[in-house]
């Protein structure tokens, strides 16, 4: 009886081993079919890649946490050499890793001061992680969500919201034209900007990028991308009006829909020369470069692509006096949904000029 137990056990247990060895395996070779695609496409990488042991070390076991999201966690890390760095490890259920291996690929092509620097990565199995230079002030979202709150101190000035948005549009402009190949970010928004200890802004989260041909002018996005109201890159002007509005675009409080959509409320009063109504104004410059950013931020969200502003043309406005700029025609957009997931298919045109 005792032999025929073992026996079972036994069995058990090769059997366990066996699926668990072919599990394994099949992961491995999904990991394999991925990574030779990536070879195929982009060439080999410049960043250096981890093991998941090596990212336990530099997190210290996962001790830190800096920030959650969909996507998974960020922790604070530190390399051999010292330097900190930002741990981004991915949700296990990511697919078989073409969308991380793309935003490896999307920021390894990419140099520039307001583009997040990607250091390494770890690819193992079902463990991903991106290694990324460590932003001391986080995102920008925690800055103008919170700015009605004085304990926190969190407004910037309006004199640093101008620096960030010339930067913002800068590292845009520079996707759209300083890369080899142009890069399309189809999540432009706070939380995906952050600032480093003397608040100068560079973009991540490059899960969503298209890597498209310098040829193109325009991009036909078939099917829900980013998150709604976040698409094109031009409406980098969504996230302009909520830096100026220190609030969501979309105040999910509030009953009446042409209470919550902040670019209609905003153009209003500028279409009457009313007071602006924004907290934080002191004195007659704040007025000027608040005013300047609100009508940049509705010219580039204009509906007609072709009534859009090209990056190069955001900065030279960004930067330019406020009396050279026209105030642009009544936003068309009707106000989004509460929801600021997209959950629908969608057609979008993308002006990358």
């Amino acid at each position: 009886m005792a032999i025929v137990i073992i026996a079972g056990l036994l069995f058990r247990g090769n059997l366990s081993f066996d699926r668990s060895f072919f599990f394994l395996k099949k992961q491995d070779k999904s990991c394999k079919i991925v990574k030779t695609s990536f070879l195929r496409n982009y060439g080999p990488l410049q960043v250096k890649r981890y093991s998941y042991l090596d990212i336990k070390m530099m997190t210290n076991s996962f001790k830190t946490k800096l920030g959650q999201g969909g996507f998974g966690s960020v922790y604070k890390g530190k390399l051999p050499d010292g330097s900190l760095v930002a741990v981004k490890v991915l949700n296990r259920s990511k697919g078989d890793g073409g969308e991380f291996m793309n935003e490896v690929a999307t920021i390894s092509r990419t140099s520039h001061v307001n583009i997040v620097s990607l250091l390494g990565f770890c690819f193992e199995g079902s463990k991903r992680a991106l290694i990324y230079e460590f932003m001391h002030n986080g995102s920008l979202e925690k800055f103008i969500f919170d700015a009605k709150i004085p304990q926190k101190g969190h407004h910037l000035g309006w004199e640093t919201l101008e620096r960030i948005s010339i930067g913002i549009a800068q590292g845009l402009e520079y996707l759209h034209r300083g890369c080899n190949t142009k890069i399309l970010h189809f999540d432009i928004k706070p939380h995906n900007i952050l600032l480093d200890e003397n608040f100068w802004p560079k973009i991540s989260d490059f899960g969503l990028a298209k890597i498209c041909d310098r040829k193109e002018s325009i991009v036909l996005m078939l099917g829900a991308r980013g998150t709604a109201g976040y698409i094109a890159p031009e409406v980098y002007g969504m996230m302009l009006s909520e830096m100026v509005g220190g609030r969501r675009n979309i105040n999910v409080q509030a009953d009446n829909s042409s209470e919550i959509y902040f670019p209609h409320w905003i153009y209003k009063r500028l279409e009457l020369d009313q007071e602006l109504g924004l907290q934080s104004i002191v004195n007659e410059e704040d007025k000027v470069r608040a005013r300047k950013m609100i009508i940049v931020s509705l010219w580039c969200i204009q509906t007609d692509p072709s009534n859009r502003p090209a990056m190069k043309e955001v900065i030279e406005m960004l930067v330019g006096s406020v009396e050279s700029l026209q105030i642009p025609p009544k936003p068309c957009l009707f106000s989004p949904p509460k929801s600021p997931a997209v959950t629908d298919s969608s057609t979008t045109l993308v002006s990358i000029q």
